[in-house]
């Protein structure tokens, strides 16, 4: 099995001390878009936070195939709208 994922980041700004960050991944073999984590900055920020998320982002990877762990979508648009529906 030859599973093959694009990581795929994207930023919204929240207000002018805060910003959220998509971790998105994109399935090679049909295309489609799923939202793994979002994680939320503030200013100031600090390296630890910016180091826990990239530790996160792998950890939640390996541990489920993301084929198993996320909800797939045709856009990256469609991915974050349904992410930001589910955890608001």
């Amino acid at each position: 099995m030859n599973e093959l994922f694009k990581e795929v980041m994207v930023w919204k700004r929240i207000d002018a001390l805060s910003a959220v960050r998509y971790s998105c991944v994109n399935d090679l073999e049909n295309g489609k878009f799923a939202v793994q984590s979002a994680d939320f900055f503030r200013l100031p920020l600090t390296t630890n936070s910016t180091n826990d998320f990239a530790m996160q982002f792998a950890e939640l990877f390996i541990e489920t195939p993301p084929r198993e762990r996320c909800t797939w979508f045709d856009s990256l648009a469609d991915a974050i709208f349904h992410h930001d529906e589910v955890f608001s």
